[in-house]
């Protein structure tokens, strides 16, 4: 265990890769923290349920991704499913003011 995480609700919980695997496999609901559009932009947050901290500080098992525009391919990661939320919320504040400008 160490790098594999499942959701139970909104919380993250350590796993083996089998068990990993299956929760990826069969749960492609309920992995979405949020994904909206803003004009022709994509912005995406999901549960990755993989470590990509590499062991180098606290589990990063989310991950906000934009698809188009200026900020496209922009990328930020966290620990939990609430700095997930709020990360999302103000990457998409982001790609409005810079929409905008």
């Amino acid at each position: 265990m160490g790098d594999y995480y499942i959701l139970d609700g909104h919380k993250a919980v350590p796993t083996d890769l089998l068990t990993w695997a299956k929760y990826i496999e069969t749960r492609r609901e309920g992995r979405h923290v949020a994904d909206e559009k803003v004009g022709d932009v994509r912005i995406s947050t999901v549960f990755l349920g993989l470590d990509h901290a590499f062991g180098g500080g606290p589990p990063l098992l989310f991950e906000t991704m934009v698809f188009g525009g200026e900020h496209d391919q922009e990328m930020d990661r966290y620990t939990t499913w609430e700095q997930a939320e709020a990360g999302h919320k103000a990457m998409v504040a982001k790609v409005t003011g810079a929409k905008d400008a």
